[in-house]
């Protein structure tokens, strides 16, 4: 099946660089190009692409404006596009529904690897990575108010892979956690996103700090 993807950044050398090489890929399709956050939603909604390459900084309507009405309005997978590793909108974009992030001088294996990931499903923080920013973007931030009553449709078991992936953990590391096989985890895992209407881990590891699970740069032991 063919991956339909969507290029959106001010740079016009970094648009055309990105769908240059994922365009000269098998099973990928570039059907537009946006220069700002107005043209990607119109490229969203009117190509329905798989998946988004959004910048964060744009002008106009800014990279997360972008990806929060992408990701209301469509099942587009969105990968946030930033020049600095640390940048300080990455929590928010995260918080929008993207699907991870990628620097921009990020090798072209790498890119065409991401893409295919995030299309099938997969999101792109490792959780290490996860761990790292999640901690680094909420311990100085205004956290709202926990809204627990999201949580009474999962189980208890659920609850708690829930804390632990808000902790970063893999689930490799859930499992011995909980002294369950790593399918199990999984089933877990996918039981939460649909049962929250999450479309992936990183959504969950957000989830877990709005409903109070996880104290933002306290982890578990």
């Amino acid at each position: 099946m063919t991956i339909r993807v969507v290029v959106a950044d001010d740079q016009e050398l970094v648009r055309a660089g990105f769908a240059m090489i994922l365009a000269a890929q098998p099973g990928i399709e570039v059907v537009a190009e946006s220069g700002d956050g107005f043209e990607a939603v119109g490229a969203a909604r009117a190509h329905r692409p798989d998946v988004v390459l959004l910048d964060i900084r744009m002008p106009g309507m800014d990279g997360i404006e972008a990806a929060r009405i992408i990701c209301a309005e469509t099942d587009c997978r969105v990968i946030m596009l930033t020049t600095f590793g640390h940048d300080g909108y990455l929590f928010d974009a995260l918080r929008a529904g993207a699907s991870g992030f990628l620097l921009k001088d990020v090798r072209r294996d790498d890119l065409v690897h991401a893409v295919r990931m995030v299309a099938a499903g997969d999101s792109l923080l490792a959780p290490s990575v996860t761990r790292t920013l999640i901690a680094a973007f909420t311990s100085g931030a205004v956290v709202p108010p926990p809204r627990t009553e999201r949580l009474d449709v999962l189980t208890a078991r659920e609850r708690e892979t829930l804390r632990l992936l808000g902790c970063g953990l893999s689930n490799a590391e859930i499992a011995a956690a909980l002294v369950v096989s790593e399918h199990t985890v999984k089933t877990h895992v996918s039981n939460i996103l649909t049962k929250l209407g999450l479309r992936d881990r990183v959504q969950a590891v957000i989830a877990a700090y709005e409903t109070g699970m996880v104290i933002p740069g306290r982890f578990t032991d």
